[in-house]
């Protein structure tokens, strides 16, 4: 992919060159061949075909954040669970009604009005 790209800036600049060495060519002109026949449909060309090297870029960049976030919730969950749950202490019960990460119920029930 790069060996296409440097034989074609090489051709450009050749015809820059012979642009503005011309009797009637100018500089201007020169450059503008440079940028409208070489650096333009040049960079449009090379970040087409680099849009697969982006895109894997990209994917495995969305999954070590992935992992790292898999990792970080495991952790925080390692770290939420009771000591009983965790199997560290002897069977001590735990002040949490449910060991399981999930919202505990109530623990007083609503007062209701006798008929």
């Amino acid at each position: 992919m790069y060996l296409v790209a440097i034989a074609w800036m090489y051709v450009v600049l050749m015809m820059a060159v012979a642009e503005a060495t011309s009797s009637q060519g100018t500089v201007l002109g020169a450059l503008v061949t440079f940028v409208l026949y070489g650096a333009l449909p040049l960079s449009i060309v090379m970040y087409l075909m680099g849009t697969p090297m982006r895109r894997q870029a990209r994917l495995a960049r969305e999954a070590q954040a992935a992992a790292q976030e898999a990792a970080l919730q495991e952790t925080a969950l390692q770290e939420e669970l009771p000591p009983a749950a965790a199997g560290t202490d002897g069977g001590a019960p735990s002040a949490q009604p449910d060991g399981r990460g999930q919202a505990a119920g109530d623990a007083v029930p609503p007062v209701r009005k006798e008929p």
